[in-house]
């Protein structure tokens, strides 16, 4: 069943709200068996990685060696069966702080996520 755009931006208002928490299990919850998620590094197209099993690892890890990750959403917009979310991440360790601009492109089926692209500036 196709969901409208308010839908769509109801299930990445929480995934996104589930990401900054850190809680793998609602992050989960929200995505699809066969979910893919491509990630920004290595370079050039970064990681692809296929099936919950899969996906909940690449968060894991991002989750535990960047304990203060927190995402600013600065734009989010629907249409369909998709979402397009641009974000700020910024960081501080002992090298110092920074941020990156990115964008992630998702794709939606029945209520879940089915796809999250992740694309950076630079």
């Amino acid at each position: 069943m196709a969901q409208t755009s308010s839908q769509v931006l109801q299930i990445i208002d929480k995934f996104n709200s589930a990401f900054n928490r850190h809680d793998i299990e609602a992050v989960m919850s929200l995505m699809t068996d066969d979910c893919v998620f491509e990630n920004t590094f290595p370079a050039p197209d970064g990681k692809r990685s296929e099936g919950q099993s899969a996906v909940r690892v690449v968060f894991v890890e991002f989750f535990n060696s960047s304990p203060q990750a927190v995402f600013e959403f600065e734009d989010i917009f629907g249409c369909d069966d998709r979402a397009t979310v641009r974000w700020l991440y910024r960081w501080e360790g002992a090298s110092g702080e920074g941020h990156v601009r990115g964008v992630d492109v998702f794709r939606i089926r029945d209520g879940k996520i089915s796809e999250k692209l992740s694309y950076v500036k630079g």
